[in-house]
């Protein structure tokens, strides 16, 4: 892919054409060496290129990239940190330091905010499972395939286990995603090493670390929409997580007009998506081509994510024993990039850049060959929460005015009249 590209360019500018640097037969090679290796498992990929992969505690078989690059017989030491991983997650192991390395190229996703405190998430479930069901409710749960899903079911079956849900030890609980459905395949398949200890003492005093009496999952079409033409109590559990696609958003069609059920949000939900729009008190939604009132009660998970925060990247990066020439402050948006790249040069001593697009480091010299200039996308500020459920009585009342107007025929022409005149004074003094 990189010779096309660079070919295309070097065609469009009138220059000779590229020559890639290894022949694609031993790129295939090392591609396919890269994905039977293990943990800590050192691969010479090509002359000059050897790679380690150090388990970063995100999602099951995410990694921390090592590379020692070796040019004229000096070698430098490269480690991405990829996504590094939440601290104290069940069933994968916290992230793993790394010792040593010339330079680091690390994330920012959090790396100007803490999260929140984090409850005995077992409890908190069990008491909003029995809370709803009470009521004669659903809950729904909107959940990312990879990683939390399997977590839920964590959860879940320690509930069932320890009887926490006393009125309804029964209660059944469908996972409705088919891509959540073949993830929770990999992780009961996977080598017991990638799991953390309790998961992995678990399976060796063979329990199912995932799996419980009432757990249903639904593959076909058929099988999701029966979920929601069944009367009894239950969880749902399907994608998308932020409620933009999926079969999430039929559930949300079937539940959220319904007082007796919770929609409960187990993850970030980013500026401009429905779950946002949700959590933020809409009153009604649109899914489908039809305002649904927003009548559930809504709850979050607080403190749930598989990102480490602030000071979850500020323990990773203390995990080197020598301080790095370089730290490049990547992945995040602006404002956390800036605030993550201050927080390691003036809190903690370490030499970091956050490069824009273009950026040019010679890793052997240890110099910049070009440092552009950049400029930091600025956001618009979110709206406040009360700003938000204050819009949404008014777009509810401009629904209630429409209704009455479509209702309007039949009325006498004197009334139409009035109606209409009260109306247009109505426009002309919020114009």
């Amino acid at each position: 892919f990189e010779a096309e590209w660079r070919n295309r360019k070097a065609k469009r500018a009138g220059a000779p054409a590229y020559e890639p640097m290894y022949d694609l037969n031993d790129a295939e090679t090392a591609i396919s060496r890269l994905r039977s290796c293990s943990y800590e498992e050192d691969i010479q990929v090509a002359e000059g290129v050897r790679m380690r992969f150090t388990d970063i505690g995100h999602l099951l078989g995410s990694a921390c990239i090592q590379v020692w690059l070796t040019e004229d017989g000096v070698e430098r030491k490269i480690v991405f940190s990829g996504d590094v991983g939440n601290t104290d997650q069940p069933i994968i192991k916290d992230p793993q330091t790394v010792d040593e390395a010339d330079y680091v190229v690390v994330e920012s996703t959090y790396g100007d905010r803490s999260h929140e405190v984090r409850p005995p998430y077992t409890e908190y479930l069990a008491a909003l499972i029995e809370k709803t069901f009470e009521r004669g409710g659903n809950l729904v749960i909107p959940s990312f395939a990879v990683g939390r899903t399997q977590e839920l079911l964590f959860f879940i079956r320690e509930i069932k286990e320890r009887g926490l849900v006393k009125k309804f030890p029964n209660f059944p609980v469908y996972v409705d995603s088919p891509l959540a459905n073949e993830a929770t395949a990999i992780f009961l398949q996977c080598d017991i090493g990638c799991l953390d200890e309790e998961t992995a003492e678990m399976v060796r005093a063979g329990k199912n670390p995932l799996m419980f009496p009432g757990l249903r999952v639904a593959v076909s079409a058929e099988e999701s929409q029966a979920i929601n033409f069944d009367t009894t109590p239950k969880v749902i559990i399907s994608a998308s997580g932020m409620c933009d696609a999926g079969r999430i958003r039929h559930h949300l069609k079937h539940n959220l007009w319904r007082p007796e059920c919770t929609v409960l949000f187990v993850g970030y939900q980013a500026v401009g998506t429905l779950g946002r729009s949700i959590i933020e008190g809409a009153k009604s939604v649109k899914l489908f081509g039809e305002n649904i009132a927003v009548k559930a009660e809504i709850s979050r998970l607080p403190g749930k994510s598989g990102h480490a925060d602030r000071e979850g990247l500020l323990n990773w990066m203390k995990g080197f024993k020598n301080k790095p020439e370089m730290v490049f402050v990547n992945h995040g948006e602006d404002a956390a990039c800036v605030a993550f790249t201050g927080l390691l040069e003036n809190e903690c001593g370490f030499k970091a850049y956050a490069p824009f697009s273009g950026t040019e480091f010679d890793l052997k010299n240890n110099l910049f060959l070009a440092c552009p200039e950049g400029k930091l996308i600025e956001k618009k500020p979110e709206r406040d929460s009360r700003a938000v459920a204050a819009y949404g009585k008014l777009t509810d009342a401009g629904d209630k005015l429409l209704e009455l107007i479509k209702n309007s025929e039949g009325m006498s022409n004197r009334d139409l009249a009035a109606f209409a005149s009260q109306i247009e004074a109505l426009y002309k003094k919020w114009k």
